[in-house]
C-alpha cells in the first residue's frame, strides 16, 4: 500500500455539493486513492463546517495557502466560487478543473469529456472545464452512431433533472412535491414556477439561471465536442427540466444516409464499449450511481425508414465526476 507522502494531495472546492460527494466517490474507486483537501466554496475567506449524513465535514478556507502543495484542484461549487479560485490560485499552484462553469470564457481554458473523445486526449492547459453532462452523453452516442453509418441529421430532447441546479434545486422539488400534495404554498426561489408534476420548456422569470442559458451551454459544449468526429452535423436540440430528482433522460431521432437498422445499431453500440439495454429501456432512477451511459428502446421510425429512435440515461452527476477524474489522472 502507498504511504501517505506517495499519495497526491487533492483540491475540492465546494466539498459538501453534490457534484463534490460524486468526485470523492469516484476517487474512492482508484487505487491508489489520492489524499482530499476540502475546501469552502464561500468567498468569505473562513473555514466552514458542515455535514453528510451524520458526519461533520471541515472544509478549508478558499485561499492560496489552501491550494498551494494540490497536484489538481476540483470546481465543484458555483460559477463564482470557480472564478474565486482562478483568482488566488498561487504561481505554480494546481491546475483547475472547472465543473461548474465558471471558466470556460477564460482563453487558456479547454473543454474536456474524455468519455466523449475517439482516442485517448491530452491538455497541458491550466484550466480543463467539464463539458455539461448531456453534451458528453450525446457526443458518445453519436460519435459512435457515425462509425456506423452516415449521419444525415437528428433531433434531441434532453430532459433536465433538478439535480443539475444542485441541492438547492433537489430541496426546491421535494418542498414542491409535498406541497401540491398539502396544499401549501410553493417555494420557488430556484425555478420560479411550478416543476412539480410539471414538465417546463422555461422557467419563470426570477429563477436563479434561465433554462435557455442551459440549453445553449449545452449545444455549444455538444459543437465543440463533435468537432473530434468529423461529418457529424450539430443536432436540432431541445432541453426540457423534467419534474424528477436525479439523471438525465435524453431522447434522440437520428436519420442515417442508409439506415442499417435496430439490431446492426445495436450490435455497434455494444462494440464500441456502450451499455445497451435489449429487454427493458434503461431509466434516470435504474442508473443513480451507475458509471457512463445506457442505451435502449432502439428501434426505426415507422415513418421515416432512414431514421431510428435512441432512448439514453446516464448519472448526471456521476458522468461529469467520471469525466473530471479522467482529466485529473493526466496529472496525478
Amino acid at each position: 500500500m502507498a504511504s501517505l507522502t506517495e499519495r497526491p494531495l487533492i483540491a475540492l472546492v465546494g466539498g459538501d455539493t453534490l457534484l463534490a460527494k460524486e468526485i470523492r466517490e469516484v476517487l474512492g474507486e482508484t487505487k491508489p486513492a489520492p489524499r482530499v483537501q476540502l475546501i469552502s466554496a464561500s468567498g468569505d475567506g473562513t473555514a466552514k463546517l458542515s455535514a453528510e449524513g451524520d458526519e461533520p465535514i471541515v472544509m478549508a478556507p478558499l485561499t492560496a495557502e489552501s491550494l498551494a502543495g494540490t497536484t489538481v484542484a476540483f470546481l465543484a461549487g458555483s460559477p463564482a466560487s470557480s472564478r474565486r479560485a482562478l483568482k488566488v490560485n498561487p504561481k505554480g499552484g494546481p491546475r483547475l478543473i472547472d465543473l461548474a462553469g465558471g471558466l470556460e470564457e477564460q482563453p487558456e481554458a479547454r473543454l474536456r469529456a474524455p468519455f466523449a473523445d475517439p482516442a485517448p486526449q491530452h491538455s497541458d492547459s491550466p484550466i480543463q472545464v467539464i463539458a455539461h453532462p448531456a453534451a458528453i452523453a450525446l457526443a458518445m452516442l453519436l460519435g459512435r452512431l457515425s462509425k456506423v453509418a452516415t449521419i444525415r441529421r437528428s433531433v434531441v430532447h434532453v430532459f433536465e433533472p433538478a439535480s443539475e441546479r444542485g441541492q438547492r434545486g433537489l430541496d426546491e422539488l421535494q418542498q414542491q412535491t409535498v406541497g401540491v400534495l398539502s396544499f401549501q404554498k410553493l417555494k420557488m426561489d430556484v425555478f420560479d414556477t411550478q416543476l412539480a408534476f410539471n414538465m417546463l420548456a422555461r422557467y419563470g422569470e426570477e429563477a436563479l439561471e434561465p433554462l435557455e442559458s442551459i440549453e445553449q451551454r449545452v449545444e455549444k459544449h455538444l459543437a465543440s465536442l463533435l468537432t473530434a468526429w468529423p461529418g457529424i452535423p450539430m443536432p436540432s436540440l431541445r432541453v426540457i427540466q423534467a419534474p424528477v430528482f436525479h439523471g438525465h433522460s435524453i431522447s434522440a431521432w437520428v436519420e442515417f444516409e442508409e439506415n442499417p437498422g435496430a439490431e446492426s445499431l445495436t450490435r455497434a453500440l455494444v462494440q464500441a464499449g456502450l451499455d445497451v439495454r435489449t429487454d427493458e429501456p434503461p431509466s434516470n432512477v435504474g442508473m443513480a450511481g451507475q458509471s457512463g451511459l445506457s442505451v435502449g428502446a432502439i428501434a426505426v421510425d415507422h415513418n421515416q425508414p432512414r431514421a431510428s429512435w435512441f432512448w439514453l440515461a446516464s448519472d448526471n452527476l456521476r458522468l461529469a465526476a467520471e469525466n473530471a477524474v479522467a482529466v485529473a489522472k493526466e496529472s496525478l
